[in-house]
């Protein structure tokens, strides 16, 4: 990739090309579980590059404003939050969910220069969404499956990756890796193992790719060896700008991530399991809140979203283990495992110094994808993929007869997927 195409990739703060582009759809910024209560406590959330609070107010409504008071740059993460607004603790100065300055103690004629910014906000599947972009564009709110879904049937988590959200999104694309770096742990983990996919997956790590553009993003198609006169095909779904919809293992909870920037240096990596038809059961929640299959253990700080192996401790790594063939790099946790490898390429990798290999023909595809729309925006080119009726699709993990024509299939079985059955093996 050339330095100008990842410099516009990788840049996302206000006024980028990129940051432009992302703050034209929904994001995910903190749970609803997080401000919970009315008048609670506010939150320090950053996203693109913009330190931000959100808070819940005395009727229930949830405001994201600017982290700072417009009257000398106190944070507000310090303030009251009380009769529907947040008071900074300093000088008085009062903001509602709207980032409208309501009270100006000792200059009440003030009150309407004093405005911050704030963006409007939705709650949907356990979810707090801003819009960040100009106003008058405001797309329709997501419908990814697992935001549609009955707070049961779900369990959401999110966690700090400490890298660029490229090359962690990228690892969301790639199907390729499950054969070498979830290898061994697949079997022992309560959210994959006992499932026949895992047969495929281990005996032929030599992945051929598919890739079809949507109306949503891509449907990358990963083809292994199956049965006599099959092939395994596992369908993962990338839905633009951030979102990918991992292929199921047997009948355990589905899957999904989204990659939202923190700044250019880290990223939220957001973790969804769910379960189309039925409530996850006591256990799977007790599997996920301990941070087994996606999800991830944190560490022991109030309020942390860091997990509990990161790079100061080297991810726990465990060279016993690695040598005993119970975890393939040493290290333990899907995501952990992940994001040990994606740090590693530093906070920002070295795009013009890599070689890509034909695995990565969908990571190539979303590149250009986001490089394109990126750059259409700034040329008064409306962004793909706002039709959020089009994120209706479903990942699958299916085996196939040599005959059958993948994409034909897909678009039969998965495309507005919510109304078939879950493929998986």
């Amino acid at each position: 990739m050339n330095k100008e195409m990842a410099e516009t990739l990788i840049r996302t703060g206000p006024g980028t090309a990129m940051g432009n582009l992302m703050r034209r759809y929904w994001v995910p910024v903190v749970q609803s579980s997080e401000i919970e209560q009315p008048d609670g406590a506010q939150v320090r959330v950053q996203i693109m590059g913009e330190k931000l609070l959100a808070f819940r107010d005395s009727e229930g409504r949830v405001g994201l404003i600017d982290e700072f008071c417009s009257h000398r740059g106190v944070s507000l993460f310090y303030g009251r939050n009380e009769d529907c607004g947040i008071r900074c603790s300093y000088h008085g100065l009062k903001f509602d969910i709207n980032g409208r300055c309501v009270d100006v103690p000792s200059a009440p004629q003030m009150a309407s220069k004093m405005g911050i910014k704030a963006y409007p906000c939705i709650e949907r599947g356990g979810v707090v969404w801003a819009y960040m972009g100009p106003p008058g564009k405001k797309p329709a709110p997501p419908e990814v499956e697992w935001s549609l879904l009955p707070d049961s049937h779900r369990f959401v988590s999110r966690r700090l990756q400490e890298c660029n959200y490229l090359q962690a999104m990228e690892g969301g694309i790639d199907t390729a890796h499950v054969s070498y770096v979830h290898r061994y742990e697949v079997d022992i983990d309560p959210m994959h193992k006992g499932c026949k996919a895992l047969d495929y997956i281990k005996a032929d790590g030599n992945v051929i790719f598919n890739i079809e553009k949507t109306d949503f993003g891509l449907t990358l198609f990963g083809r292994r060896n199956g049965d006599p006169g099959q092939y395994y095909w596992r369908i993962t779904q990338y839905l633009f700008p951030w979102f990918t919809l991992i292929p199921p293992f047997g009948d355990h909870a589905m899957g999904g991530h989204v990659w939202v920037p923190v700044d250019d240096h880290n990223c939220w990596a957001w973790s969804i399991n769910f379960h189309p038809k039925k409530p996850l059961s006591e256990t799977e929640r007790a599997h996920m809140a301990a941070g087994k299959g996606i999800h991830v253990e944190y560490e022991d700080v109030p309020g942390s979203f860091r997990p509990k192996a990161n790079r100061d401790n080297d991810y726990l790594v465990d060279r016993v283990a690695q040598r005993e063939k119970r975890a393939y790099s040493g290290i333990f946790g899907f995501s952990v495992q992940d994001a040990s490898l994606q740090e590693s390429m530093g906070p920002i990798q070295n795009h013009e110094a890599e070689r890509l290999l034909p695995t990565d023909k969908g990571i190539a595809m979303a590149r250009r994808m986001l490089h394109e729309a990126a750059l259409d925006l700034a040329h008064g080119v409306e962004p793909p993929a706002l039709d959020a009726g089009k994120q209706r699709v479903r990942a699958a993990s299916v085996l196939l007869d040599h005959a059958v024509e993948p994409v034909a299939w897909a678009r039969e079985h998965l495309a507005d997927g919510l109304t078939h059955p879950v493929y998986s093996i």
